[in-house]
């Protein structure tokens, strides 16, 4: 039997989930004197996450780091499910998919290391950036040319969007 194209999922994603640190970041993390860990992310992730949710998509993190700066970030994005200090992910993921009754086969999952492995498992449409290890690449249906921080969320949203003609339709195409 052929294994399905991870084109054929995108028609069906409802949901998209999130890790943090390796996925919307690039995995480093810069200490300050004072003991704050700072990250970056990119503005073009946060502009399709923002567009996803316009669009009816639900947004979803789940973290196992404890920066509030994340939280206030993904809120300021419109994300209201932003779990933090996610030690097993998989309690989390079944937590958010009793609340927002979402089926396991329309989430589109994104993370990039070990503690991911569990959860995509268990979900439709389980993606990693580039840079992820190699056991979450081995598992991922759709391996992003992006790498994490760089444009991976971006990458999964617009492809699904796009499927769904939901990307760009408030843009005129019109610069001015």
């Amino acid at each position: 039997m052929e294994a399905k194209s991870y084109k054929e999922y995108l028609e069906h994603i409802t949901t998209f989930i999130f890790d943090v640190d390796g996925v919307l970041t690039n995995g480093n993390v810069m200490i300050t004197t004072e003991g704050d860990m700072l990250r970056t992310m990119s503005v073009k992730d946060g502009y399709a996450i923002r567009t996803a949710i316009n669009a009816g998509f639900n947004v979803c993190i789940i973290s196992a780091g404890t920066n509030e700066g994340v939280r206030i970030r993904l809120s300021g994005l419109g994300v209201q499910d932003v779990y933090l200090g996610a030690h097993n992910k998989m309690e989390q993921l079944h937590d958010y998919i009793d609340k927002r009754h979402v089926k396991p086969e329309n989430v589109l999952y994104m993370g990039d290391d070990i503690p991911d492995f569990l959860v995509m498992k268990k979900i439709g449409l389980p993606c990693c950036p580039q840079d992820a290890v190699p056991e979450i690449k081995s598992i991922s249906k759709y391996v992003s040319h992006k790498k994490g921080g760089k444009g991976a969320v971006r990458d999964v949203i617009e492809q699904v969007l796009k499927v769904q003609g939901k990307w760009g339709s408030d843009f005129s195409g019109k610069i001015d």
